[in-house]
C-alpha cells in the first residue's frame, strides 16, 4: 500500500518545525535533577524517552545542587514554529529526596497553577500538571533511580519563570487554574499548526488515501483520538487525517473530493464545537457553548435542575460527567448533532459520517450511528 498520509507525513509535509511541551521540558529537568542528586553531576545534554519512542535531548539553562537532598535544573522551552504563548519560557524542575516508600509526589512552584474547580482531569487542589507528564516524570525518576541505585521517591516541585503572567494569556483562569500555567503534553511533541499549512495537509492526506483506494478515512483532533479510531476501525495510518483544530478543511474537501465514508473523532470538548456549528475549533477562536450543552441534555431527558447545573458547569468535561451520573446520554447527543453539522457541511456529498466522541484517556464517551445524505 502507498505510504505518504497520516500524522507525521503532514508535518512533514507542512515544512514545519515541530517544538517540545512543557510536560517534555519538566521531565528532562527532573530527569537532569535526580540524575545530580544521585551522582553529583547534572547531565547536559539531558536525553528523555518520549511516549511514541522519540528521544530529544535538551540542553540545561540553569543547575544547581543543594546539599545531598535538593537539585533544580532547568530548559528553555522551544515550541518549534507553533505560536505557542510558553515558547522561550524556563521550565524548572526541583527534587527532593523524600523516605523510603513516599512515591512520586508533585508540587506547583511558582508559575504553575493549582486546580480550584471541578472538571479537569486533576482533582481540585492538584498541582495543573496533566496526567501524561506525570507518568513520564514517574517514568525517568524509575530509570535514574533503577540507573544509580536511588529508591525513587521524590518530590517534584515544577515552576515556571513569569508563568503566573504568562497564564493571563490562557483560558486557565477561566476554567479554575489560579496561580500559573498548566504543564501540557501527550507526546511530548508541540505540533505546529500554521493555518495555511496544516489546511494544505490535510487535502495532501485525502489525496494520499484517495489514491490508495481507501474508502474509509478518519479525521481526528490528536493522537489519542487516532489510537481509538484505529482500534475501533482498524484503519491503517494513511486514513488517518489529522485536523487539529480545522474541522471545516477536512469536511470542505471531502466534499469535492468524496470517500465512501468519513469518521470524524476528537476530545468531547472539541466535537461539542462543532455540534454548535463551529468549524474552527481552536480555543482562540471557539469556546465550549454550555447553554448549548443545557438545551441537549434537557432534550435527552434531562430535569431542569440538571440542566442549570450543565449551564453553569465548570468545562465541558464537566456537563458530561453531571449527565453521565444521571443517565442522560449527553456524549451520544452531542456526537449525533456534530454528525449532522458535518453532513450540512457536506451538502449531499456522497459520503457517510459518524462521530466518535472521547475524553482526554481516549475512553469513548458518545457516538453516532453512521449517516449519510
Amino acid at each position: 500500500m502507498s505510504s505518504g498520509g497520516g500524522r507525521d507525513a503532514q508535518l512533514k509535509h507542512t515544512g514545519l518545525r515541530p517544538g517540545w511541551t512543557t510536560g517534555a521540558c519538566a521531565t528532562a529537568a527532573t530527569t537532569a535533577a535526580y540524575t545530580a542528586l544521585l551522582t553529583g553531576e547534572f547531565p547536559d545534554p539531558v536525553t528523555i524517552t518520549l511516549p511514541k519512542g522519540q528521544t530529544p535531548s535538551f540542553a540545561l539553562a540553569v543547575e544547581a545542587l543543594t546539599g545531598s537532598s535538593s537539585a533544580m535544573a532547568g530548559i528553555v522551552k522551544d515550541a518549534g514554529d507553533d505560536p505557542d504563548v510558553t515558547h522561550g519560557a524556563l521550565v524548572r524542575a526541583t527534587v527532593r529526596l523524600l523516605p523510603a516508600g513516599s512515591g512520586v509526589v508533585f508540587r506547583a512552584g511558582p508559575g504553575v497553577g493549582t486546580v480550584t474547580l471541578p472538571g479537569l482531569p486533576l482533582e481540585v487542589g492538584e498541582p495543573a500538571i496533566n496526567p501524561v507528564p506525570r507518568q513520564m516524570m514517574r517514568d525517568h525518576v524509575a530509570l535514574v533511580a533503577g540507573r544509580h541505585g536511588g529508591t525513587g521517591d521524590v518530590e517534584i516541585t515544577v515552576s515556571v519563570d513569569d508563568g503566573e503572567e504568562i497564564a493571563r494569556s490562557t483560558w486557565n483562569p477561566r476554567i479554575g487554574i489560579l496561580g500559573g500555567l498548566s504543564v501540557l503534553g501527550t507526546t511530548g511533541i508541540v505540533v505546529p499548526y500554521s493555518c495555511s499549512a496544516w489546511i494544505d495537509s490535510i487535502r495532501r492526506g485525502v489525496d494520499v488515501a484517495r489514491a490508495a483506494g481507501l474508502t474509509h478515512v478518519a479525521g481526528c483532533t490528536g493522537s489519542t483520538s487516532e489510537k481509538t479510531v484505529t482500534t475501533l476501525y482498524d484503519l491503517p495510518e494513511i486514513a488517518l487525517l489529522d485536523m487539529g483544530d480545522f474541522a471545516g478543511a477536512v469536511l470542505k474537501y471531502v466534499r469535492r473530493h468524496p470517500v465512501d465514508r468519513l469518521t470524524v473523532c476528537g476530545g468531547f470538548a472539541k466535537l461539542s464545537k462543532l455540534a454548535a456549528g463551529h468549524l474552527d475549533l481552536h480555543s482562540a477562536r471557539s469556546q465550549v457553548d454550555k447553554g448549548f450543552l443545557a438545551d441537549l441534555a434537557r432534550a435527552g431527558g434531562a430535569s431542569e435542575s440538571l440542566a442549570a447545573e450543565i449551564a453553569t458547569a465548570n468545562t465541558g468535561l464537566a456537563a458530561l460527567r453531571l449527565c453521565e451520573a444521571a443517565g442522560v446520554p449527553l456524549g451520544d447527543l452531542v456526537a449525533a448533532r456534530a454528525r449532522d453539522e458535518a453532513l450540512s457541511v457536506l451538502r449531499g456529498a456522497p459520503v457517510t459520517v459518524d462521530v466518535v466522541c472521547i475524553d482526554r484517556a481516549g475512553t469513548v464517551v458518545g457516538r453516532s450511528a453512521p449517516a449519510g445524505p
